[in-house]
């Protein structure tokens, strides 16, 4: 199960560099929500896929899950969120500056 999660975050994290690399503002944000995304995966693998009980007061069970990876990604959810808040916001606001969301177009504008 490790190996599909790690063929899946490598795909993700390819998808997410490609997007990157775009002219395109918007999918410059999108870039970095699936980046994120891919970092949540990341986080929940890491420490191994493992079955067990919830980690509750009741000592009955020998195996418990770890509840640490599940606070970091939603620790890593909250920020994430608020960082595609942010790029889009900045990005909605430059377009109505700039009349464009062309990268190539808006790096032009600064000399004129």
């Amino acid at each position: 199960m490790e190996v599909l999660m790690a063929i899946m975050i490598g795909i993700i994290f390819m998808v997410s560099i490609y997007l990157m690399m775009s002219r395109n503002l918007l999918r410059v944000a999108v870039a970095t929500l699936l980046l994120s995304h891919g970092v949540h995966l990341l986080l929940l693998t890491m420490p191994g896929l493992q079955r067990g009980d919830a980690p509750i007061l009741s000592f009955a069970a020998d195996a418990y899950t770890d509840p640490l990876p599940h606070a970091l990604i939603l620790t890593a959810i909250v920020i994430s969120f608020a960082v595609t808040s942010l790029l889009l916001v900045m990005a909605y606001r430059t377009y109505k500056v700039h009349k464009t969301d062309d990268l190539e177009d808006l790096r032009g504008s600064a000399d004129e």
